[in-house]
């Protein structure tokens, strides 16, 4: 017997301002599971430069510097490679980003045995 196909681990962000729920079309390009990053910052910024926050791509682990930093190099990263989602590298967020659909994402809820 084959192995189930693996659900998601992210899902898009409730948004109680929408009477259709928001879909990512993106949530299957998720490779890595969410981990803390233990790294000293952004992978493209020079040594000392300020940054706001940092994201790592859930298809190759690049961390970059998120849209708030003056490298926005996170968003450079998904555009230069078009790999769509990036999670929050910050300590307790619980949160990725869809950049093509332009959502939120939070951990799934586990699927119903």
């Amino acid at each position: 017997m084959g192995r189930e196909p693996e659900a998601p681990f992210w899902a898009p962000a409730p948004d109680g301002g929408r009477v259709e729920q928001p879909v990512c079309s993106h949530l299957g390009e998720a490779v890595l599971r969410p981990v803390r990053h233990v790294g000293k910052g952004c992978e493209d910024c020079e040594a000392g430069t300020p940054r706001v926050g940092l994201l790592r791509c859930l298809t190759c682990g690049h961390v970059g510097c998120c849209d708030s930093s003056p490298g926005q190099h996170a968003h450079a990263h998904a555009e230069a490679s078009a790999h769509p989602l990036a999670q929050s590298c910050a300590s307790g967020a619980r949160w990725a980003w869809c950049y093509p659909d332009g959502l939120y994402l939070v951990p799934a809820a586990p699927a119903p045995r």
